[in-house]
């Protein structure tokens, strides 16, 4: 017989024993996979964000069809109506949750900050951070290098030519807390959007001294109290000469806005107060 046919036989019986053997182990190793797992992800906005603390949105369905709750699973990218139709798939009751923001806690621009070094290095928060304290004598504030910006998918985070401060975009903004992760100095905040969109928050992250805090930056919380004070809802604490203004107690009253003597505290998205006249008396009500 030919060499070329009794190779060719030899080569396709091996062939087709080495695909037996192969066919006989993934058999026998093979790995069951939920066919819910796919229809839970194609229901996902697949941003692949990891803002829900999984990597990506394949291992958040994942573990969506292998828990027995849904404590502790929750996709800011698509909200309460996301995990609604994720909660329909697998027969569950969905837990509503309040949709959240980012909020930037440093009001320190150049005009209220002054710098008194300059950087020359790699562009980054991460490494200025790392390096030292930074461009002024606040080692709180931001750098402005713009990590943040970096690794927002939804481009919601900008770096403000003027303010040289991060500034959140709040119908782009989904509360993925990629951003608040990049921040070395940690003064990116997840907070409730909040009724109508209004927040108030302490915008500092300063725990020098009140004096010291002072003469770093003008806007700087100085722990005076009188926030905490003027609060009747206990809503405001002190803690290493910083205010903090819980997002869950506030009622947003404002009362520690005006009590501020640095204006340190911000409200958004309120509507103008009303200028009292002299002689007259008027009760502020929040909607």
């Amino acid at each position: 017989m030919n060499l070329i046919v009794v190779a060719a036989i030899a080569l396709g019986s091996i062939g087709l024993l080495a695909g037996l053997i192969l066919f006989l182990v993934a058999q026998k190793f093979k790995v069951y996979e939920d066919p819910r797992i796919d229809e839970v992800e194609e229901n996902l906005p697949k941003a692949n964000c990891g803002g829900c603390g999984f990597a990506g949105c394949r291992a958040f369905a994942e573990a969506c069809v292998k828990s027995e709750t849904f404590d502790g699973l929750f996709c800011p990218v698509g909200g309460n109506e996301t995990m609604n139709k994720v909660a329909n798939i697998l027969g569950r009751a969905a837990v509503e949750k309040a949709p959240e923001i980012a909020v930037v806690r440093c009001s320190g621009s150049p005009q209220l900050r002054k710098r008194t070094t300059e950087y020359d290095g790699a562009s980054t928060c991460a490494i200025e951070s790392a390096l030292y304290k930074g461009h002024t004598d606040c080692q709180y504030g931001c750098l402005g290098h713009g990590d943040c910006v970096l690794v927002c998918n939804f481009d919601a985070i900008h770096i403000n030519s003027e303010t040289l401060l991060p500034e959140v975009e709040e119908e782009k903004c989904t509360g993925c807390g990629a951003c608040v992760k990049a921040c070395p100095k940690h003064i990116i905040e997840l907070r409730p959007k909040g009724p109508k969109s209004r927040r108030i928050y302490v915008s500092c992250v300063n725990e020098e001294k009140g004096a010291i805090a002072r003469k770093q930056c003008e806007v700087a919380c100085i722990g005076c109290s009188a926030c905490q004070k003027a609060c009747k809802f206990e809503a405001i604490t002190i803690q290493n000469f910083l205010a903090y203004i819980d997002p869950q107690k506030c009622r947003l009253c404002r009362a520690c806005v005006t009590v501020c003597p640095t204006n340190a505290i911000l409200e958004l998205n309120f509507p103008p107060r009303k200028v009292k006249q002299e002689g007259e008396t008027t009760t502020e009500k929040t909607e």
